[in-house]
């Protein structure tokens, strides 16, 4: 036999009697609106007055609900005290957030709301002032941008998510339409699981809210007047690192079938996190982060650039006039390697890149853009990952040890001809500069201990990850399939002794470019000297661990 027990609920002055197992589902009676973004507010409103909820509203909100014709209640006159101090206070009072937290049918809070005339909010539907492109704008005011800090929408957000049990917390104008199928299919009401979720959403608003806020204050070593420009300090590493990024894909797996992964992404729009995939199957985990490689590797690059990459390291770079050129260049340097890679363009794919792409079995493109006539050609390849990705600009990189992580600047280091050190008594040739400057932009994507061969704006070897540099050179040198002779090559990091050297020209390098600074330079300096060929030095390094 099905035994219910009863709970006793008070709206107004209306007093009913519930199975208290239909609790589950919350009418809404009153709500209260409170936005910065009015994005499809209107709609809801009335979605909300149809089912008879009383509105109550502040400021612009109220105003645009009145201007639509729906009769709404002023916050100063739920709480019988007026918005003062410029708007600062309003909804922070007993009466908006006694109507949140206290919880519905335990007598103890029944008696106080009704002591001091505290009536019950159902829902509230806020979002908070938009300080992140506040702090954005360049030049910015310091009063402004503190101004900008919301003090009662976060307060309202965390009170009613705190009570979900009683009270529905909508923070997103993208859930308006889901809430209003559910209210519509529920007669005015919100189940539990729908209030648990909005709440979750919820406190992960105000969490992201505040991550925003200390990580622009935390820029800005000392509070200047309030007219001033709130100058930040882009040279200091946050004192804390706080990381704050909504889930966007939960993958099949990591890098192996028996870890877990997720991809979380800033929501900028920008950079492989924020790619719009165009067709094939589901990104993995490799293929997010090969389709980072290339994708880093090509904007290097001013002029058309094709990365093929395996493994984040590159089997095939190089330069063309066109995508097609630049393609056959970079597959020609190791076309047996490519199969399976994934591969990073700079430049808008055509109908004649991708029928020569076409032709190889590949994972993933990234580019900017993609012809219908591309796009056309690939249909056909209905497993290939197609990724539209728009550059970000560059940010400290982050990695995990155990107990903490790491954080550094990216690496933004370059060099033009103007900045190298020619160090041998045989000056490097113009096209032998070319290709240097060439391999040197390579060796930076490429797993150190790297060496790069190249010519012509196309790499010919490239030996990755190697524990000695001469292996690196050894094995760059075996790896190639195109001719060596007459070739530059590119060292990461200096050359700690001659033997590394004595090997790049061995295989037929003219030129070197590396950073230098070695105790051994002078020997290095002799060996290239006795061995004909040009050398110069950076004065930096790309380590890539």
């Amino acid at each position: 036999m099905l035994r219910l027990t009863w709970a006793r609920l008070e709206f107004s002055t209306k007093e009913i009697l519930l199975p208290a197992e239909t609790q589950n589902d919350k009418q809404i009676r009153r709500a209260l609106l409170s936005v910065t973004d009015k994005t499809g507010l209107v709609a809801f409103a009335q979605t909300l007055a149809g089912f008879g909820v009383e509105l109550i509203s502040t400021g612009g909100t109220a105003k645009a609900l009145r201007d639509a014709g729906l009769a709404v209640k002023d916050i100063s006159e739920l709480t019988g005290f007026p918005e003062m101090l410029d708007g600062r206070v309003k909804t922070l009072h007993p009466k908006v957030h006694g109507g949140l937290l206290y919880i519905r049918g335990k007598v103890e809070h029944e008696a106080a709301v009704a002591e001091h005339g505290i009536l019950p909010i159902d829902m509230v539907v806020v979002n908070l002032y938009a300080f992140e492109k506040t702090a954005a704008q360049p030049n910015v005011a310091f009063g402004h941008l503190i101004e900008n800090i919301d003090i009662g929408g976060p307060s309202m957000v965390r009170s009613a998510a705190k009570n979900f049990e009683d009270v529905a917390i909508v923070t997103k104008a993208g859930d308006y339409a889901t809430l209003t199928e559910e209210l519509q299919s529920n007669n005015g009401s919100l189940s539990r699981a729908t209030r648990w979720r909005l709440a979750k959403q919820a406190f992960a608003t105000t969490a992201a809210y505040d991550t925003a806020i200390a990580n622009a204050l935390d820029q800005i070593p000392e509070a200047p007047a309030p007219e001033s420009p709130a100058e930040k300090n882009s040279e200091a590493l946050p004192a804390t690192l706080r990381i704050n990024l909504p889930q966007v894909a939960s993958l099949r797996y990591g890098e192996n079938p028996h870890q877990r992964a997720a991809l979380y992404a800033d929501g900028t729009g920008l950079g492989i996190a924020n790619a719009r995939q165009l067709q094939g199957k589901e990104l993995s985990y490799n293929n997010l982060v090969d389709l980072d490689a290339c994708w880093a590797l090509v904007e290097e690059f001013p002029e058309t650039a094709v990365a093929i990459i395996k493994h984040t390291n590159p089997c095939g770079a190089a330069t063309g006039s066109t995508v097609l050129e630049a393609y056959e260049k970079a597959l020609a340097a190791d076309p047996v390697s490519a199969f399976g890679g994934v591969i990073g363009i700079n430049r808008e794919v055509d109908a004649a890149a991708a029928t020569a792409i076409a032709k190889l079995f590949v994972e993933a493109i990234a580019a900017p853009a993609f012809t219908p006539e591309a796009l056309a050609i690939f249909a056909a390849k209905k497993n290939l990952r197609l990724v539209e990705v728009h550059s970000a600009p560059a940010s400290p990189t982050v990695k995990q040890v155990s107990g903490g992580l790491l954080v550094q600047d990216a690496d933004t280091g370059h060099v033009t001809e103007s900045g190298l050190k020619i160090v041998t008594q045989h000056p490097p040739t113009a096209e032998e500069m070319a290709s240097l400057l060439f391999a040197w932009r390579i060796s930076k994507h490429v797993k150190s201990n790297a060496i790069v061969y190249a010519k012509d704006g196309q790499t010919i070897g490239v030996g990755a990850g190697q524990m000695s540099r001469v292996d690196a050179a050894k094995f760059g040198a075996m790896k190639a399939v195109l001719p060596l002779a007459g070739c530059v090559a590119a060292s990461d990091a200096f050359f700690p002794f001659p033997d590394g050297l004595e090997t790049v020209v061995e295989a037929g390098a003219t030129a070197v470019i590396q950073p230098g600074g070695s105790v051994k330079d002078p020997e290095v300096i002799a060996a290239a000297n006795r061995l004909g060929i040009a050398m110069v030095f950076t004065g930096i390094r790309h380590f890539r661990h």
